[in-house]
């Protein structure tokens, strides 16, 4: 008999969102060192027997869903080239599609170039978020170190449930009472959008990139400190006043974007964990532009500032999905979810800090590398962000055309120019 697991909650939520984007994410990191992939498969293959999910086959029999452990080869895992181009090599890699029926949930390449590699790695959302994924990336190069300076087998991997409901375990039980009686939608209404062209079947995916040099992140990191406001904030606040210019909103005019939310700020310890799905939205919203960008600022810390406060942040409307998805067929449970369910046309993730320590390979650091979302269908729009070596790189990942490729350049211009007056660069 094969080997199943259970589809967790959030696993059905991404396998839900199909409709709105590819659901893979995307990480490349660029070293000056030539990485050995036969010891990076032998590190892989431990892994993946570690996490079985990573070579699983989500099947939905319309009455339920489940993983299927599948056998699979490593080759398939991962392979190695010596591209003439490897900026082309690593788009091409990057903007691929893992179906959630095929045998495997993560694919890898290295990218071999006068003597520097690029490891890239694409992954199913179903399998885990940013925030895991993060953490899967580190444990996978400290594994490679010590097995490659010191023999050491690299097994070391962090298993554990992967159930949603681990984020109500450290609150007493009259906080989790409260908790798990949130069944509140807290789903965007707003029908502002990215003014990317109409969708098109001769639409391919891209990801456009823009990195905000190191010397800028002490900048915009003191300036915001000094009103009050995170990093994140500033990012939030110069994608609010870019969208303003770029797509010609009325300046009077409120608008949301959701902003991403790891709900593992509520769990205390989480190495008993499996790597999984624990990330909600919250709603950021502006009442209007603002007279410029600072007084935009206020606005944004000010509705960062109200969900900060709330101890149960980003838990809203998970005891209702988790409602749904129990009592109904798996093919109801989806098209009542639906109806209750408003994708976020605007959204930002800031998936944090890429530490360049932990990703080091045999004491080699990355010397730059991002972490990115899924490939949005139109009419969505998600901004991602990772902070390497005090480097910024946002990124948009989109399915579109040339003339869309050129509106998110336009935005990427806008957003370094408000940065840099955030910043008081300019």
């Amino acid at each position: 008999m094969k080997l199943k697991l259970k589809a967790e909650l959030w696993d059905k939520m991404h396998y839900l969102f199909r409709d709105f984007n590819d659901r893979m994410v995307h990480l490349a990191l660029y070293y000056d060192y030539h990485i050995d992939i036969e010891k990076l498969k032998t590190v892989l293959i431990c892994f993946f027997e570690k996490a079985p999910v990573l070579h699983s086959s989500f099947v939905d029999t319309k009455i339920a869903a489940y993983w299927e452990v599948r056998e699979y080869h490593i080759d398939d895992v991962l392979t190695a080239a010596y591209p003439d181009d490897p900026e082309a090599a690593v788009d091409e890699f990057l903007t691929q599609y893992i179906p959630p029926e095929s045998d495997i949930q993560m694919k890898a390449a290295v990218f071999y170039h006068d003597g520097k590699s690029v490891l890239c790695i694409v992954e199913n959302h179903m399998c885990m978020d940013g925030g895991d994924f993060k953490s899967f990336i580190n444990a996978l190069c400290g594994a490679y170190t010590k097995y490659d300076l010191e023999g050491i087998s690299p097994v070391e991997l962090r298993t554990g449930t992967r159930e949603y409901s681990s984020v109500y375990g450290d609150y007493s039980y009259t906080e989790q009472r409260m908790a798990k009686n949130l069944y509140r939608n807290v789903c965007a209404k707003d029908d502002h959008r990215f003014p990317l062209t109409r969708e098109s079947v001769r639409d391919v995916s891209f990801i456009s990139r823009r990195t905000i040099p190191a010397f800028k992140f002490d900048k915009i990191k003191s300036a915001g400190k000094r009103r009050g406001a995170t990093v994140n904030d500033m990012l939030l606040t110069a994608y609010f006043y870019s969208l303003y210019e770029l797509a010609g909103y009325d300046k009077t005019e409120s608008v949301t974007i959701s902003c991403a939310v790891d709900l593992r700020r509520h769990i205390k310890d989480n190495s008993g964990a499996g790597f999984t799905n624990q990330t909600a939205f919250m709603q950021c919203a502006v009442p209007e532009r603002g007279g410029d960008i600072f007084e935009t600022l206020v606005y944004v810390t000010a509705s960062s500032e109200r969900y900060k406060k709330d101890k149960f942040m980003g838990l809203y409307g998970l005891p209702l999905l988790n409602l749904g998805y129990s009592v109904l067929p798996q093919a109801v449970s989806e098209e009542v979810i639906k109806i209750g369910y408003s994708n976020p046309l605007l959204a930002m993730s800031n998936i944090g800090v890429l530490d360049e320590k932990a990703l080091a390979l045999s004491g080699n650091e990355p010397t730059g590398g991002f972490m990115t979302g899924a490939v949005k269908y139109k009419p969505y729009a998600l901004l991602s962000a990772t902070t390497l070596r005090k480097q910024i790189t946002l990124s948009m990942c989109v399915r579109g055309n040339e003339e869309d490729r050129g509106i998110v350049e336009r935005f990427f211009d806008l957003m370094e120019k408000n940065l840099d007056v955030l910043a008081g660069s300019e």
